[in-house]
């Protein structure tokens, strides 16, 4: 990659202004071709807004794009990928029920010649051997006419990337690529984009998982504010050099870990089965705990949690809460028993997005605001503004409707609304994905100010140093079943990894035994 050539993607002085918004103010930067360039910032920097100008989904309010030297104007998505950018968004857009090679062809597959094209037979052979060239680019191992609602979630990603190169994508853009990943896909993904940068196409890489950056990206644009703050060399520089630009202040840490008195058992779990799923699950956690949940993904974390919550059902086992057995039944058993959830997929099960960040905020808590059949509406805005300045949500009013708010400051709604409902036993299921770096640690702060008050929390990460730092003792989960519970003080990443894959178990000296399946 050498930046003597010219650009193949510039922007110059481009802004967009929201309602009460100024989303981006005179923004440049330019991308080369073979280069992979991150695109940093907190929530609400501008980072979805850009990415969205270059998708063709919204319209900048001024400044100019150049694709390969030309000024572009994209006026809609399928524009844009016309013009050679192609967008792989967080939240993918497959269609579940149809094949993989009906996916990377959707609306361009090949069919039978003649002036009624549009409405002849597709030829199918001819749609898979091409889109099985397309799969072995990106070192793929799914079948051209496998369902996409039978593929893993890293297998769906290939497909989208695939899909990407279909329109001979010159410039492609990653919105949070390993978000739900994996380590070892994590990987496989960023060996992905190597071939693809040899290959000499563009990459943008949108990412709150600072040390990605390293591996993969040549150069780094930090937003803050709307605003490029500073364009780095990723080879010379390190990640209190982005920190400080990204948040316009000095992070003592990001896992800021501050010790609750731990109390008495709140919660006790006990030969927890769900047939197929999980199996024989028993932990207990305590006031003031923060009980960890690792494992690798598929491991069975998620499920247990939705078992608890009462999302979904039971075949064994025991739930106790302040020592009385409980049958919980249902979400809304769960929340009269004084449980959260904060779930992992905060856009389908999260939110209500339609409706505004106030009435999400409010809909646990309707009880709690109710007097005699009436709502006490001013007790519910002056609480929901409190947690709205704690957790810095950035939006332009309590009325502004949630889907238009930025992916981390969804996640923020989320949290404050259980919040709100102070919980006894809160469950956070990766609670800082898709976050940036300045939110993580207030959130970290947060569930230690909570853990001081008494509330038992459970966090279920995929993020290793996360859950080693904020962590009380770890739970580690391997296909469905505790493999081991940790102390802090005795959990390293080994140890954690050699329970997480089923590889080894701990002497009794406390050495690893390798080959031996917990």
């Amino acid at each position: 990659m050498a930046l003597e050539q010219e650009p193949i993607l510039r922007v110059e002085k481009v802004s967009k202004r929201f309602p009460g918004v100024q989303a981006l103010k005179d923004v440049d930067f330019e991308v080369y071709p073979g280069e992979v360039v991150a695109l940093l910032g907190e929530n609400g920097a501008g980072k979805s807004t850009l990415m969205k100008i270059l998708a063709g989904a919204y319209h900048k309010d001024v400044g100019t794009l150049f694709l390969r030297g030309q000024e572009i104007q994209p006026q809609s998505t399928a524009e844009s990928q016309q013009l050679g950018i192609a967008t792989i968004y967080q939240e993918f857009t497959l269609t579940l029920n149809q094949t993989v090679a009906a996916n990377i062809f959707m609306a361009r597959e090949p069919r039978y010649g003649g002036i009624l094209a549009p409405f002849q037979l597709v030829k199918i052979r001819q749609m898979e051997r091409d889109a099985q060239e397309l799969l072995d680019v990106v070192g793929a191992r799914v079948l051209p006419g496998a369902l996409v609602e039978n593929l893993s979630v890293a297998e769906r990603q290939q497909v989208e990337i695939a899909k990407a190169l279909a329109v001979d994508a010159q410039v492609i853009i990653m919105d949070e690529p390993t978000s739900a990943l994996g380590s070892d896909e994590t990987e496989k993904l960023f060996d992905i984009i190597r071939n693809l940068r040899e290959r000499g196409l563009s990459i943008i890489f949108i990412t709150h998982r600072l040390e990605e950056v390293f591996e993969v990206t040549d150069r780094i644009i930090v937003l803050r504010d709307g605003e490029r703050v500073g364009t780095l060399d990723a080879a010379r520089t390190d990640v209190d050099e982005i920190i400080h630009l990204m948040v316009g202040r000095e992070l003592k840490s990001i896992f800021a870990k501050e010790y609750a008195d731990i109390g008495e058992t709140i919660l006790k779990v006990e030969g927890l089965t769900r047939r197929g799923v999980i199996e024989d699950v028993s932990f207990e956690l305590r006031h003031g705990e923060i009980l960890g949940f690792a494992g690798l993904v598929g491991a069975g974390r998620t499920e247990t949690m939705n078992v608890i919550f009462g999302a979904d059902h039971k075949d064994a086992g025991h739930i106790w809460i302040k020592g009385e057995e409980v049958n919980i039944t249902s979400p809304e058993k769960a929340v009269e028993l004084g449980l959260g959830l904060v779930p992992e997929d905060r856009t389908n099960r999260g939110l209500v997005l339609e409706l505004s960040v106030l009435l999400n905020m409010m809909l646990p808590t309707l009880k709690k605001f109710a007097r005699f059949g009436w709502m006490d509406r001013r007790g519910a805005r002056r609480s929901a503004e409190d947690y709205v300045e704690r957790l810095s949500v950035r939006t332009p009013s309590m009325e502004q409707t949630v889907k238009n708010l930025s992916g981390g400051n969804q996640q923020k709604v989320v949290l404050a609304k259980w919040l709100m409902l102070n919980p006894q036993v809160l469950i956070m299921d990766e609670p800082t994905r898709g976050i940036d770096v300045g939110a993580k640690s207030e959130i970290h702060s947060l569930m230690c100010d909570m853990a001081k008050q008494g509330i038992g929390i459970i966090m279920i990460s995929s993020e290793m140093p996360e859950v080693m730092a904020m962590s009380d003792r770890i739970v580690v989960m391997h296909e469905g079943r505790v493999a081991a519970i940790l102390d802090q003080a005795d959990a390293t990443q080994e140890r954690i990894m050699a329970y997480a894959s089923g590889q080894a178990t701990l002497g009794a000296n406390g050495n690893l035994k390798e080959g031996q399946v917990v």
